[in-house]
C-alpha cells in the first residue's frame, strides 16, 4: 500500500453481503404506499409521486409503479398473484401484538400465528396490496 493511497479491495459477485434496497413494482401505488405507511408504520425515507422508500432496519423497501422504464418493460402481473415473500423479524414478546394490530386494522390474515418448530419461528402471514406475501416471523 502506498502512503496516502486507500487500498482497493476487489469484490466479485460471491463477495456482495449487503442487500441494500428491495422495489416492488406496484399496480396500486397509492394504496400499496398507505398500507406500508399507515399499517406497517414504517419510517418513510423518500417520498416521489412514482417512487417511495422505507426504512427497515438498514435495508429500504421501496415500491415504484409497474410500468415500462429505461432498463426494461416490467410486464403484466397476474391478479391474486404474489411476486415476492417478504419476511419481518420481530423479537418474540411481539409477534402476537402485530397480529392483533393487523386484526385491528382490517388487514385479511391469511394464517394467524402458528409455531414452525422444524423453523423454531413463531408466523403470521398476510398480502399487501399488490398480493404480495408478507410474513412476520419472531425465533425461538
Amino acid at each position: 500500500m502506498t502512503a496516502g493511497k486507500p487500498r482497493s479491495i476487489a469484490v466479485s459477485l460471491g463477495g456482495i453481503s449487503n442487500l441494500d434496497y428491495t422495489v416492488l413494482l406496484c399496480n396500486r401505488m397509492n394504496e400499496t404506499r398507505a398500507f406500508y405507511r399507515d399499517i406497517m408504520k414504517f419510517p418513510v425515507e423518500t417520498d416521489r409521486e412514482h417512487w417511495v422508500s422505507f426504512r427497515v432496519g438498514a435495508a429500504l423497501l421501496t415500491l415504484r409503479p409497474r410500468t415500462a422504464w429505461t432498463v426494461c418493460d416490467d410486464g403484466k402481473s397476474i391478479p391474486g398473484s404474489a411476486a415476492v415473500q417478504l419476511a419481518f423479524r420481530v423479537p418474540p414478546s411481539a409477534l402476537d401484538a402485530c397480529h392483533a394490530e393487523l386484526v385491528a386494522r382490517g388487514v385479511p390474515i391469511l394464517r394467524g400465528p402458528t409455531d414452525l418448530p422444524d423453523w423454531r419461528h413463531r408466523t403470521l402471514f398476510f398480502r399487501d396490496p399488490e398480493d404480495n406475501i408478507i410474513e412476520i416471523y419472531a425465533e425461538y
